[in-house]
C-alpha cells in the first residue's frame, strides 16, 4: 500500500493538528482572508460593468469586451501562476495580490477620466491578480493543515466561496445603488485590505518544497506541471472531466439564458431567482462534503453527486409556461445543481491535493484550471450555434446530455474506485539538479 514520501511525512509531523480546524487560529485567519477576498472579487464582477454602463455609457459590445478582458487572465496566466506559487510562499503571494487589487480598485474612481481603455486595464489587472490569489489559496491549505484535514478545510473554504458568489454580486449592486459607481468600486478595496490584514497574521511557518540549486526556467516548470497532470491517472481524469463539464456547461448556459425569457417568457426577476437558487444548494454541498466521502467513499460520492447535479438539467426542456409549478421546478433544478456541483468540487479538490506532491500543488491546480476553463469560450459559441440551428429546447437537451459525459468519464476511471481514505501522494516533486518531468510512479 502506498505511503507519503519522507519529506511529506516530515512536513506534516511539524504541523499541529487540532481536533477541530476552527480551533486552529491560523486556519481561521486563512478562512477570513479568503472569504473577504472572494467577496471583493465577486462584488467587483458587478461593480465594474455597472461603472462602465452608468459612468462611461458603454455599449453592449463594449460591455462584452470588458467582461472578456477580465476573464482573459484565466487563459493567459493560470499556468504561470502555478509555476510562481510552487516556488514562493503562498502567504506572500496572497498578501501581495490583495495589496495590488486594493490599490487597483482604489484607483478605479479615475476611470471616468481615463475612459474605457483605463477601465479595461483595471479589469485585466484585477483579473490577473485574482488568478494568482486563487491558485495560491488552494496550495496554501496543503502547506497549512494536516493531510487528514484537507476535506474539512476545503469544505470551509469552498463554502465561503459559494456564499461570496451569492452575496458578492448583491453587495456590489447595493454599493452602486447607495453610492456612485466609482466610489462603490473604490470601497470594494476594503475587502482586499481585510484579506491582507487577516492572512499576514498567520503565524505558522509555511512548509516549502525543496528548490533545486539551478531551477528550470518558467517554461520548464510549466512543462513539469503539464507532464505531471497528464501522466497521473487520477489527475488526468480530473482534468478531462473538468474540460468536458466546462465546455458543456458554457454551452448549456448560453441556451438556458435564452430559453428562460424567450421560450418560458419569464420576467428578469424570476430568471435571477432561478440562477441564484444554485447558491444555497452549493452551501449545503460544501457542508456535507466534509462528512459524506468518509462515510460512503470518495468514488461513490463523486459519481452520485456528478450524475445528480449534471443530470437535473434534463428536466428543463419539458417545462412550459410561467406557472408556479414551472418556477418551483426551476428553483429546484438550480438548488440540486448547486448542491451536486459543489459536492463534486470540494471532493475533487481534496483528492487532487492529496495525490499531488507539495512541490507541484500550484502547477497542478493551475493546469486543471487552464484546461477546464480554457474551453468555456468555445462552449459558449457552440451553445449559440445549437440554439440558432436546432432551436432552444433541442439545444438545451443536447447540452444537458453533454454535461453527463463528465460523470461518465469519472465512472470509467480510478476515481470511481476510491474508498473512504484519501490516496497517498503520487510520484515525487522535482529535486535538485533535475529539470525534466517528475517521476510519476507511486512510492511504496
Amino acid at each position: 500500500m502506498p505511503v507519503p514520501s519522507a519529506s511529506s511525512a516530515e512536513s506534516h509531523s511539524r504541523r499541529p493538528a487540532p481536533s477541530s480546524l476552527w480551533r486552529d487560529a491560523d486556519f481561521r485567519r486563512l478562512w477570513v482572508g479568503q472569504t473577504a477576498s472572494q467577496l471583493g472579487e465577486h462584488a467587483s464582477l458587478v461593480v465594474l460593468p455597472l461603472l462602465a454602463v452608468l459612468t462611461l455609457d458603454a455599449s453592449a459590445g463594449q460591455l462584452g469586451v470588458l467582461r472578456a478582458v477580465g476573464q482573459a487572465p484565466i487563459l493567459l496566466l493560470s499556468l504561470f501562476a502555478g509555476a510562481w506559487v510552487d516556488r514562493w510562499r503562498t502567504r506572500t503571494t496572497m498578501v501581495l495580490t490583495d495589496v495590488g487589487r486594493a490599490l487597483t480598485l482604489g484607483a478605479v474612481a479615475a476611470a471616468g477620466l481615463l475612459g474605457m481603455p483605463g477601465l479595461l486595464a483595471f479589469a485585466f489587472a484585477v483579473g490577473a491578480l485574482s488568478v494568482f490569489f486563487d491558485v495560491a489559496y488552494q496550495a496554501s491549505l496543503v502547506r497549512l493543515v494536516a493531510r487528514d484535514q484537507l476535506v474539512r478545510g476545503n469544505s470551509a473554504l469552498e463554502g465561503s466561496r459559494s456564499a461570496a458568489q451569492i452575496g458578492g454580486p448583491a453587495l456590489g449592486g447595493a454599493l452602486v445603488s447607495l453610492l456612485s459607481a466609482p466610489i462603490a468600486a473604490a470601497s470594494g478595496a476594503l475587502f482586499f485590505a481585510l484579506s491582507f490584514l487577516s492572512i499576514r497574521r498567520i503565524r505558522r511557518a509555511e512548509t516549502m518544497p525543496e528548490r533545486p540549486d539551478e531551477p528550470p526556467r518558467v517554461w520548464g516548470r510549466i512543462h513539469e506541471g503539464l507532464r505531471f497532470v497528464a501522466g497521473d491517472s487520477v489527475l488526468r481524469v480530473v482534468c478531462l472531466a473538468s474540460a468536458v463539464f466546462q465546455f458543456s456547461f458554457a454551452a448549456l448556459m448560453t441556451v438556458y439564458l435564452l430559453f428562460l425569457p424567450r421560450e418560458l417568457h419569464l420576467p428578469g426577476t424570476v430568471v435571477g431567482l432561478a440562477l441564484a437558487a444554485a447558491g444555497p444548494g452549493a452551501l449545503l454541498g460544501s457542508l456535507l462534503a466534509a462528512r459524506l466521502p468518509s462515510r460512503f467513499g470518495y468514488g461513490r460520492v463523486l459519481m452520485c453527486a456528478a450524475a445528480l447535479g449534471d443530470g437535473v438539467f434534463l428536466c428543463v426542456p419539458a417545462l412550459h409556461g410561467t406557472s408556479a409549478v414551472t418556477v418551483t421546478a426551476l428553483l429546484a433544478v438550480g438548488f440540486v445543481f448547486g448542491f451536486g456541483g459543489q459536492l463534486v468540487n470540494v471532493t475533487v479538490m481534496a483528492v487532487r491535493q492529496a495525490v499531488t506532491p507539495d512541490g507541484l500543488q500550484g502547477r497542478a491546480a493551475a493546469t486543471i484550471t487552464f484546461c477546464g476553463m480554457g474551453l468555456t469560450p468555445l462552449g459558449s459559441l457552440a451553445g449559440g450555434f445549437l440554439a440558432g440551428e436546432w432551436g432552444l429546447r433541442t439545444g438545451l437537451l443536447v447540452t444537458a446530455t453533454g454535461m453527463l459525459l463528465s460523470p461518465v468519464v469519472m465512472a470509467l476511471s480510478p476515481l470511481a474506485r476510491m474508498g473512504r481514505e484519501l490516496p497517498a501522494p503520487h510520484g515525487t516533486p522535482p529535486t535538485a539538479g533535475r529539470t525534466g518531468s517528475p517521476d510519476l510512479t507511486r512510492e511504496t
